[in-house]
Formats: C-alpha cells, structure tokens, sequence
C-alpha cells in the first residue's frame, strides 16, 4: 500500500469516527439526565401540569383559610411523590412515560385532587 492510500485510508477512518461521535453527542440527555424534547413530552406535561394546578389549589384553600398547613403539608408530600415517581419512570423510558404510567400517576392525583376540595 502505498503512503497516500494509507494517509487516505486513516483520514477517512478520523471522519467516521468523528461522525459518530457527534451523532452520539447529539443524541445523548442534557445535563439533569433528561433531554430537552423529554421535559415537554406531551404526556409528562399533562401530569406535571395537573402536579402544578394541584399545587395551587393547596396554597389557595390555605389562604382563604380553608385548610390547616399541616393538610397542605401532607397532599404536598403526596404530591412531591407522585413528581418522584413520574421522574423515576422518564428516567426508565429515554425521558417518557407510558400511557399506562401516565393512568397510574393520574389516578394517584385524582386521589389528591379529591381531598384538596373536602
């Protein structure tokens, strides 16, 4: 083999190289261990979304006097698990969570949304 088509042969192997290390960078999470696409999956918004309503829902019943802070503290808590728990399965699932998940987080916030209103 002569010098030029090994020059050219070691060049073309860098390129590759180079290529997949870039797919592979631009593919993989943002820092957090998410990818920027996961957080506004249009599943993970729905139950963060309700987790955000249900949020306000407790600090308004408490200002109006319609819940003691020790009520609020505990649906927080419970919802702060359902948000621990969401993260836990897009952490399984490249950022995503399944229909099925997506049904069991909600049944659990509909459970906290029912004591919200007592």
């Amino acid at each position: 083999m002569s010098q030029v088509t090994r020059m050219g042969r070691r060049a073309l192997i860098a390129v590759a190289f180079a290529g997949v290390a870039c797919a592979a960078y631009a593919d993989a999470p943002a820092a957090g261990g998410e990818g920027q696409w996961a957080k506004s999956h249009p599943r993970r918004a729905e139950v963060n979304s309700r987790l955000a309503n249900q949020d306000h829902r407790i600090n308004k019943e408490v200002r109006e006097g319609e819940m003691t802070r020790q009520q609020a503290a505990k649906l927080h808590r419970q919802d702060h698990a359902i948000r621990k728990e969401e993260r836990a399965m897009a952490s399984t699932n490249n950022g995503h969570i399944t229909k099925t998940e997506q049904r069991a987080l909600n049944q659990q916030e509909n459970q906290v949304s029912r004591e919200i209103g007592r």
